[in-house]
C-alpha cells in the first residue's frame, strides 16, 4: 500500500528553505542599512555649525552618514567633533568649527591664511605672521573676520624719540596767626622739574601713525613753592540782620548800603556757623532788615542758594 511520508518530508524541507531565505533576505537588508549608515530608529541630534545651533531628527548610524544625508559639506580645514566615524547616539551634540580663509596682502605679496578665531587680529596671531603691533592692518585688527576677508598689512618704520617735558611744582600753604589775613609771603620759590619721555614712533610715508611711551625718566625733581599766609583778622563793629544774594561779579564780593567801598566784612550764618569774608563793591540791598547782598558764589559758601536769605552776623574788618 503506498504511503504519503515522502511528500510530507518534501513539504517540510521546502518550508525550512523558505524561512531561511526570508531571514537571509532580512539580514541582507539590515547589513545594507548598516553599510549605508541608516537605522530604522530616529534620534534627536543637535548640530552646532560655526556657532549656529540646529536640531535634527535622523536615523543615521554615524556622524559621516548624518552629514551625507543632510548634505552638510566640510572643507578640508574644517574641524568636527566627534570625528566622522563616531556612532550616533540619541541627544548627541555635533560641533563643526569652520576655518575662515583670509586673503592677506603683505609686502606687496598675496597669501592665504586660515583660522578659527573671531577677529582679524586673532587670526593673524593664530598664524604667527611676522608683523609688529604698530603695523597698519586694514580692516582693523578688532574687526570681525568673515570668510574670504581681504586684509592689507602695511609695515611701518619705527623710530625712537626723546622729548623733554616740564613737571609743574606744587604750592604749599603755611598759615601764620600773627600775620594779617591779607598778608602773603613766599618762603621758598618753586621750580619746575624736568622729565625725559622716550617714545617709539611709527611712521608711514613720512607721517606719524602711532606713538607709544617706552620709558620715562625724571632728570630734575620739582621744588615745591612754600607760601606763608596770614590768618589774623581784626574784627570791629558787629551788625545782625538778613543776607540775600544776587549774581553780579561771580567773586567774593557784596553790596552794602553804608560801608565804605573797598572795605571788607566777615559774614557768619547764625544758623550753621559758616562764615565768609567779602569785599564791599556795590550798594544795596534796600529791603527790610537786609544788611548785605552777597554775590551768589559767596552766599553759596554759607547757605543754600535755594533758601534765598540767611540770618547773619556781619563784622567789619579793621586790618
Amino acid at each position: 500500500m503506498p504511503t504519503n511520508k515522502p511528500k510530507s518530508k518534501k513539504k517540510y524541507v521546502l518550508a525550512i528553505l523558505i524561512i531561511g531565505c526570508v531571514w537571509f533576505g532580512k539580514g541582507l537588508v539590515f547589513k545594507n542599512k548598516r553599510v549605508l549608515g541608516i537605522s530604522s530608529s530616529e534620534k534627536s541630534i543637535v548640530l552646532n555649525d560655526g556657532g549656529i545651533k540646529k536640531n535634527f531628527q535622523t536615523n543615521a548610524l554615524t556622524v559621516s552618514a548624518f552629514l551625507e544625508k543632510e548634505k552638510i559639506n566640510l572643507n578640508e580645514r574644517d574641524l568636527i567633533f566627534p570625528d566622522k566615524d563616531t556612532t550616533l547616539y540619541p541627544n548627541m551634540n555635533i560641533e563643526i568649527q569652520r576655518a575662515k580663509k583670509i586673503k592677506i596682502t603683505l609686502d606687496k605679496e598675496e597669501t592665504e591664511i586660515y583660522g578659527f578665531k573671531k577677529t582679524v587680529g586673532e587670526i593673524i596671531k593664530e598664524n604667527n605672521l611676522d608683523i609688529k603691533e604698530e603695523d597698519i592692518v586694514s580692516p582693523k585688527r578688532e574687526t570681525f573676520a568673515y570668510n574670504n576677508e581681504e586684509v592689507q598689512i602695511i609695515r611701518v618704520e619705527i623710530r625712537e624719540e626723546i622729548v623733554e617735558k616740564k613737571i609743574d611744582f606744587e604750592t604749599v600753604i603755611e598759615e601764620d596767626d600773627d600775620l594779617s589775613w591779607r598778608t602773603k609771603k613766599t618762603k621758598v620759590t618753586g621750580e619746575n622739574g624736568v622729565k625725559e619721555i622716550k617714545y617709539e614712533v611709527a611712521y608711514h610715508d613720512g607721517k606719524e601713525v602711532d606713538r607709544k611711551v617706552k620709558e620715562t625718566n625724571i632728570t630734575k625733581e620739582p621744588i615745591d613753592e612754600v607760601v606763608i599766609q596770614g590768618t589774623y583778622v581784626k574784627l570791629g563793629k558787629k551788625h545782625t540782620g538778613l543776607a540775600s544774594w544776587y549774581a553780579y561779579t561771580g567773586t567774593m564780593a557784596a553790596a552794602n548800603p553804608w560801608l565804605p567801598m573797598g572795605s571788607y566784612v566777615k559774614v557768619t550764618n547764625l544758623d550753621n556757623g559758616k562764615s565768609v569774608i567779602v569785599k564791599i563793591n556795590d550798594r544795596g540791598p534796600f529791603g527790610e532788615n537786609r544788611i548785605i547782598d552777597l554775590d551768589k558764589v559767596a552766599f553759596a559758601k554759607i547757605a543754600s542758594i535755594g533758601q534765598g536769605i540767611a540770618n547773619i552776623k556781619m563784622e567789619e574788618i579793621e586790618n
